[in-house]
């Protein structure tokens, strides 16, 4: 996880290294659990707000038209 938040500045894959940290962490530790339920439910909320859903709906129906 260390590796990830010192990536998060610098280039590189940071958010994905610090979920998999987490992800590791959270099979043994109940706080790293809670964190990584709660990274995922944000990470979903945003998904959704984004409206990536939609614009790729639209893409696809565009492509199939033409």
């Amino acid at each position: 996880m260390l590796i990830g938040f010192v990536m998060v500045l610098l280039p590189g894959p940071g958010l994905p290294i610090v979920a998999a940290g987490l992800a590791i962490l959270a099979t043994e530790f109940i706080w790293a659990r809670r964190a990584l339920r709660n990274a995922k439910g944000t990470a979903a909320k945003v998904r959704r707000k984004s409206g990536l859903k939609e614009w790729l709906r639209r893409r696809r129906e565009a492509a199939t038209t033409k």
